[in-house]
């Protein structure tokens, strides 16, 4: 005696019905558009996995790679200047959520080599205090040691890879920075121009950083933006999902008139699009998976008409209404089940290995699915969550199952006299 035969008969029957024999071409139809309804469901759950962990994966890799340069918060005095940053440092640090400060300067301009025009956000630091609010030290790909070639005075840059070959230029050249003069005169039209020596070049991976951000030494930008102190403080703090708390808590406990602006303020717009697109988009999957599992309901009542004549022997067998209700809703929801399984198998099995899979894809066809100055990052990621697959496989699972109902309701009111008056 196998497995199932040891079950109840209900589950018993139910299984078989899944299984459907093909000792007819009506059997054989009905197995093959079960199998199609497995197939829709698993296609669906593995759909929905994948496009949501690619989702996942694009927001966390380029909010990894902003955060490479950003820092989680940055506070500004309200008089334009920060003379007392060292104070604001120590203050912010009393906070047990900030592991780090460095002070920065901030100012936009032109950037100019060889007849050619770029704009660019110039930014000033310290070298050896920049680390421990960004790892944009990590990212200079060309200029051994180029961030600490930063000295105050030798008006060195370090400029973003995209910036650099737009402007075509290479180490050791020299580019000028055109910047407002910032005077209330006539002359405030005529901007100021200094002249950098690039000193290195940096790659962060997020389009909008690589072309249109340079690093400067905080004292020469200072001398540029004439500026009497620094812009104000950059702060990086343990878990940078907390950086609205953070910011709020540090609003009320740092003295002086101060803005403070967390990460998530300056590109909130960009994050906005991104919720929205995932929320958009798990709706239109569901969508395709309740499609699928409502081919169920099709299945489902082919089977009940052509499994009347054993639904009314097991009736005068004395099997009650809801016994026979129960044999189609266990089939329909097998059927869900597996597909759901099966759909759980093959997205994760995609969603682990699209590293792999996407260049091997590109490579075969000669095709770039991202370009890097429309979709900031050129390569496509990938951040499978659990949670998300439990919740996929949830809703598949109980649309399978609410598509059983109707067709088991149906089943339980077959009548044994009328079913079997034409065997």
């Amino acid at each position: 005696m196998s497995f199932i035969d040891k079950l109840p008969y209900e589950w018993t029957v139910g299984i078989r019905y899944t299984r459907a024999g093909k000792r007819s071409a009506r059997n054989s139809f009905i197995s093959f558009i079960s199998l199609i309804s497995v197939s829709g469901i698993a296609l669906g759950v593995a759909a929905l996995i994948i496009v949501l962990s690619v989702m996942n994966g694009f927001q966390k890799d380029v909010t990894d790679r902003m955060l490479s340069v950003l820092a989680h918060i940055e506070v500004y005095d309200a008089r334009g200047a920060m003379p007392n940053w060292q104070a604001a440092e120590q203050d912010a640090l009393k906070n047990p959520a900030v592991k780090g400060a460095a002070p920065f300067v901030e100012t936009q301009g032109m950037l100019m080599y060889d007849g050619v025009m770029k704009p660019a956000v110039v930014r000033g630091v310290l070298p050896a205090e920049e680390p421990k609010v960004s790892d944009v030290a990590k990212s200079v790909k060309q200029g051994q040691g180029s961030f600490e070639a930063l000295r105050s005075g030798q008006f060195n840059i370090i400029l973003g890879v995209d910036l650099a070959k737009s402007l075509e230029v290479k180490l050791g050249d020299k580019v000028a920075l055109a910047v407002a003069s910032g005077d209330s005169t006539e002359s405030a039209m005529a901007p100021r121009m200094v002249n950098f020596t690039v000193a290195g070049i940096f790659e962060a991976g997020y389009f909008e950083y690589d072309s249109g951000l340079a690093f400067v030494h905080m004292d020469d930008a200072m001398s540029v933006a004439n500026l009497p102190a620094p812009a104000g403080i950059r702060l990086r703090i343990a878990d940078m999902h907390q950086a609205p708390q953070v910011a709020l808590a540090l609003s009320k406990s740092m003295a002086g008139d101060l803005h403070l602006r967390d990460w998530t303020k300056n590109n909130a717009t960009w994050f906005a699009a991104v919720q929205s697109q995932k929320k958009m988009m798990f709706v239109i999957l569901v969508l395709i998976i309740a499609v699928a599992a409502f081919n169920l309901v099709a299945t489902l009542a082919m089977t009940v008409t052509d499994k009347q004549a054993d639904i009314a022997i097991l009736r005068t067998l004395g099997s009650s209404p809801r016994s026979i209700m129960k044999i189609f809703m266990i089939q329909g929801a097998l059927i869900g089940i597996i597909g759901t399984f099966a759909g759980v198998f093959f997205g994760t099995l995609v969603a682990l290995n699209i590293d792999v899979i996407i260049p091997a894809i590109e490579h075969l066809f000669g095709v770039q699915f991202l370009s890097k100055d429309i979709y900031l990052i050129n390569t496509v990621p990938s951040d499978l969550r659990w949670a998300d697959v439990a919740g996929i496989a949830g809703v598949s699972v109980l649309l399978a199952f609410i598509a059983t109902l109707y067709p088991s309701f149906a089943a339980s009111r077959v009548k044994p006299a009328e079913a079997l008056r034409y065997e």
